[in-house]
């Protein structure tokens, strides 16, 4: 079976060509279970659950990327260059810090501002905008029309600090343009863009972190199921 550092296929039912990635391994398992029909554990290393099923006839797989914009940057890294992926949907949690923000609200990063150092190893000279695919965003943007969803769209501030000594940051942010604040976006489309191939970001605001309303650890990992059918209907879509 294929292996890499981080990833070990346990049979060979292997990765759909569309993978959703959620942060936590929990939130893997969910929606494998609740919305992919046959789902199989394709992948467990460092218990990042990955699974691959079906969905309305589609194959999709489903994995965890951990926290981060290194963890997220491994495992699309491989999924993209040696497993056959060629789209991945992050599926996750942020912060909504942007001028009409709700608590629960869906949205999707075009682009993904960002204060990690991970774009300086391709060398260029200057600043990578690292933004989604537009195919993936337009797909969304239609099925949330049809699920009857509204799909807010706009830069994230893909932070690498949770807890930043300044505190003054993400107001900066958002003064800036960025609607919600998480921590993968900008490493996924990095990735994607250096492997030509597509991602997209799609979160629920989880948490308001100038006010300091939010969910529960137990509704992050079970209650966000608009995203979730959202993207799973864009998966659908971008298999054709």
């Amino acid at each position: 079976m294929l292996s890499t550092p981080h990833i070990s296929l346990l049979n060979d039912i292997g990765f759909a060509k569309t993978v959703l990635m959620p942060g936590d391994p929990l939130r893997a398992k969910f929606i494998a279970e609740h919305f992919l029909e046959n789902a199989v554990l394709v992948n467990n290393v460092r218990g990042i659950q990955g699974y691959t099923g079906f969905y309305k006839g589609k194959k999709v797989s489903v994995m965890a990327s951990g926290m981060g914009i290194p963890s997220i940057g491994i495992y699309s890294y491989e999924l993209f260059t040696f497993f056959g992926v060629e789209n991945i949907i992050r599926v996750g949690s942020a912060g909504g810090i942007g001028e009409g923000i709700a608590l629960r609200d869906i949205v999707a990063a075009i682009g993904a501002n960002t204060n990690s150092d991970y774009a300086r190893q391709f060398g260029v000279r200057g600043t990578l905008a690292p933004t989604c695919s537009y195919a993936l965003l337009k797909a969304a943007d239609r099925c949330a029309e049809q699920l009857g969803l509204r799909l807010k769209v706009g830069n994230f501030l893909s932070s690498d600090t949770f807890y930043d000594a300044d505190e003054a940051s993400t107001a900066q942010w958002a003064n800036n343009g960025s609607i919600a604040v998480e921590m993968e976006a900008a490493g996924l489309y990095l990735n994607a863009m250096r492997c030509k191939k597509n991602a997209l970001a799609i979160c629920t605001v989880s948490d308001l972190p100038f006010t300091g309303e939010g969910c529960t650890t137990e509704e992050r990992e079970t209650t966000f199921t608009d995203m979730m059918r959202l993207a799973l209907e864009t998966a659908v879509a971008a298999e054709g």
